[in-house]
């Protein structure tokens, strides 16, 4: 006697076969996290609270390349990324409440190098 499968099953199958490749081109790919432009500022001073607490974030220190421009954009954007980065590049590490969002431009500029793991 023949058994089918339930299409559930085979619908579930084949959705994680695909989103599971998704995630792996897409952890592939450079990728960097940085802050939404509509973030105010009490967030992303959070933020470089929350990922400054969990990385060295010494770099950001006045005289360094990334500290100019002086704004809190700025240095949010840094300092997220060296987390999101640190933390293996996974979306719910650029995730911060909403307020940063993963890009495939290398956000660098001038002497300042956006790390990238």
């Amino acid at each position: 006697m023949a058994r089918t499968l339930n299409p559930l099953v085979l619908i579930v199958l084949l959705l994680s076969i695909i989103s599971g490749d998704i995630v792996k081109s897409v952890q592939a790919e450079k990728t960097w996290c940085v802050a939404k432009p509509s973030s105010d500022d009490a967030t992303l001073l959070a933020n470089i609270n929350y990922a400054c607490s969990q990385v060295d974030c010494r770099f950001m220190q006045k005289g360094c390349p990334c500290f100019y421009p002086e704004t809190l954009i700025n240095h949010a954007s840094v300092v997220m990324n060296l987390y999101y980065q640190s933390r293996g590049r996974n979306p719910w590490n650029c995730f911060f409440k909403n307020s940063a969002i993963v890009t495939v431009t290398d956000p660098s500029y001038g002497t300042c190098v956006y790390a990238y793991a």
